[in-house]
């Protein structure tokens, strides 16, 4: 049976959304036409851009319509053409019908609510968790990971605060990421990460199982998150730790806390207050964006239907077996053995894997007769 009727009703559904969305081009298309708007480069620049992405979502489900008025066309002259010809205006029907399954699919993709942090740049934190020395081993190997993983992407990569574990270990580091596509690509890293091989100091040979949380935060910039100058104790103090001797020799460490939600950031690494201050407030307001963002999603556990899992630290979200050369991502299922090359950085397979399982998600509930009509379009 072809697929070309379901198409029908999918698009059917999003008729309306569809047609306000064609006024809103023809509108985008008189605005770029006026010379207010020419004038203002930073309206003109929204403008187009906004265009530009319309176009692309009016333009395919005109081709759309298109493939199947043309294949009711060529079933209707098939059904009084002679056997040879009906052969051919059948198969050319046949044809257009998949396009219009192909045109749909795009539509419905295009019509996908996106997420407005996507293209945000990301604050990350990475703590040991259980399992002494060897889980401050595997939490450094996670922050090389990332770091590994942001170079491939071309990324910049910037430490913001790092507290050390027995030797060579990470008790708790802080790092940003900065670059296209950043969040949408990383945003699926929250959570706990667990370890399972022999650590170098197991003499008996023993798999022991360690862990690792990760939190992916998108970066807050002043304009997301208000903070009241009333609001927040800064401290200073030494700075402990290996480091240049006015690191060591002044009160250059920072401490912030915001009072109404008792968060507290410490940063040290830096030389002078004021960048270690800057430092401070930049992770404060990335973990205060992110409270905010998980209240929401408390109220409305149904608001963002591409999450993968819940997101949260408590839960373990993946799996490192050595001795199988294994990863294992427990929310998708999805099991590769390279894990040598997923520790270099070479995390397109997984990240991919999980940015397609969002996007399946977010479809099931854009095509359910019952699911919301998108937004952000």
């Amino acid at each position: 049976m072809s697929e070309a009727p379901a198409a029908d009703a999918v698009i059917g559904r999003l008729r309306g959304r569809l047609e306000e969305l064609s006024r809103a081009h023809e509108e985008a298309a008189r605005e770029l036409a006026d010379p207010a708007v020419l004038a203002d480069h930073a309206r003109y620049a929204r403008t187009a851009k906004r265009h530009a992405e319309l176009s692309q979502i009016v333009d395919t489900h005109a081709a759309f319509r298109a493939a199947r008025e043309d294949a009711q066309a060529a079933r209707e002259l098939a059904a009084d053409a002679d056997a040879g010809e009906r052969a051919a205006l059948l198969d050319e029907a046949a044809g257009l019908d998949a396009r219009a399954v192909a045109l749909a699919a795009r539509l419905r993709l295009l019509l996908l609510p996106g997420d407005p942090l996507d293209d945000k740049n990301v604050i990350v934190e990475v703590r040991a968790g259980a399992g002494g020395d060897e889980a401050g081993l595997f939490a450094g190997e996670l922050y090389r990971m990332y770091a590994r993983y942001a170079e491939r992407q071309g990324w910049a990569l910037e430490e913001m605060s790092a507290s050390a574990q027995g030797v060579g270990g990470v008790k708790e580091l802080v790092f940003r990421v900065a670059g296209e596509g950043a969040y949408s690509r990383l945003k699926h890293e929250s959570g706990v990460h667990r370890v399972q091989r022999v650590p170098v100091t197991e003499s008996s040979g023993r798999i022991h199982t360690s862990t690792a949380s990760v939190a992916v935060m998108p970066e807050a910039e002043e304009v997301d998150v208000e903070i009241a100058p009333g609001d927040l104790r800064l401290d200073v103090y030494r700075s402990s730790g290996p480091g240049g001797q006015s690191v060591n020799t002044t009160d250059s460490a920072v401490r912030v806390t915001h009072v109404p939600t008792g968060l507290v950031v410490s940063c040290q690494d830096e030389k002078s207050q004021v960048q270690n201050r800057e430092k401070a407030l930049r992770i404060l307001r990335a973990r205060l964006l992110q409270m905010e963002r998980d209240r929401a999603a408390r109220e409305r556990a149904d608001l963002r239907a591409g999450q993968i899992g819940t997101g949260d630290r408590s839960e373990k979200i993946r799996t490192y077996n050595f001795p199988q050369s294994r990863v294992t991502d427990h929310r998708i299922g999805l099991t590769v053995h390279n894990l040598a090359e997923v520790l270099a950085g070479h995390l397109d397979e997984v990240v991919g894997a999980l940015a397609d399982e969002e996007q399946r998600r977010r479809l099931e509930v854009l095509s359910s007769p019952d699911g919301p009509p998108p937004e952000g379009r």
